[in-house]
């Protein structure tokens, strides 16, 4: 995983101030230009890691050679920490090195890393959509975060446009849809990034519940979203040798409820509305059969009648 390739990068410049891409590749094993682009990812992220060219160059802390990781200041700590905090909250090892790099930080710097480490999760699962661009926002909400900063905004939800000032508590990357989990007046709510405008980060403490987790959080936003696109269930007969393909499109939405006695498998397909399960559907064609209920299976009727109109020629 690239992120412990950056700790262990990190660790290894540690211990010999200046390396060279190829030293940096023979320790970890990598390949020389994987190496570099490790190297620049830690530069470019901001931490004190410069090459330095000619003969004898290489890559250095900048410190000397003996540049120990406590030398990071506040802001190299938490580049570092919401480059990697991401990762770390699927990948055990990652979080494993970034703990042991905490306790390397000085005390005044333990806190707005351990934040930036917790201010953003990435949910690689798609809801049907993706942005290539993270939202302008996207920089400044993280600041907040850390920084534990009140922020306002204007917020645009089905046609209309609201002022909020909320407390930042973390933010997701779910498929490149960028969303921010903060508390209000009435609780946790989730607010889309790309819905929001004129993001202000104010001068007031942004509370937040101590025993908060952004990862148990957002698990918590994904089971209610899901909840309410899954209010309708449609039984399908699918050949066995295709179920694994049908899994893998619709995800939790199917449901293998077990062998139909003709060979093929019953599954629950679901969805807020018979259309959007028969949208989903439509294009299986004949390879797979709907049971029930008859209303996806009248919209697959009406959807195949159509498409034969539209395409008779």
């Amino acid at each position: 995983m690239r992120a412990d390739r950056l700790v262990a990068t990190l660790l290894f410049m540690q211990t010999r101030g200046k390396v060279t891409a190829a030293e940096v590749a023979a320790e970890l094993e990598v390949s020389v230009a994987t190496a570099r682009r490790d190297l620049e990812a830690l530069s470019a992220a901001g931490i004190p890691v410069y090459p330095q060219a000619g003969r004898g160059g290489g890559w250095a802390l900048v410190g000397g050679a003996r540049t120990d990781l406590s030398g990071l200041t506040a802001s190299e700590a938490q580049a570092l920490f919401l480059l990697l905090g991401p990762v770390a909250t699927a990948e055990p090892a990652t979080k494993s090195a970034l703990r042991k790099l905490l306790r390397a930080l000085p005390q005044p710097f333990r806190l707005e890393a351990e934040a930036a480490a917790g201010a953003v999760v990435v949910d690689s699962a798609r809801w049907g959509e993706r942005d290539e661009e993270p939202p302008e926002p996207v920089t400044v909400l993280q600041r907040a975060i850390v920084r534990r900063r009140r922020i306002r905004f204007g917020y645009a939800r089905a046609g209309s446009r609201t002022e909020r000032v909320v407390d930042p508590w973390g933010m997701v990357d779910k498929d490149g849809i960028w969303y921010l989990v903060a508390g209000t007046a009435n609780g946790q709510r989730t607010f889309r990034v790309d819905r929001m405008a004129e993001v202000e980060v104010t001068d007031e403490p942004a509370q937040r519940p101590a025993d908060f987790d952004l990862s148990t959080a957002w698990s918590e936003v994904v089971e209610e979203v899901e909840r309410h696109r899954s209010t309708l269930a449609a039984t399908v007969l699918v050949p066995e040798r295709l179920l694994p393909v049908l899994r893998h499109q619709q995800g939790r939405h199917c449901v293998v409820d077990g062998p139909a006695g003709d060979g093929r498998i019953r599954v629950s397909i679901t969805a807020p509305t018979p259309l959007m399960i028969a949208q989903q559907l439509a294009g299986w064609g004949a390879s797979i059969e709907v049971t029930e209920p008859d209303s996806v299976r009248r919209e697959l009727a009406r959807l195949g009648t159509e498409l034969v109109e539209r395409y008779r020629a």
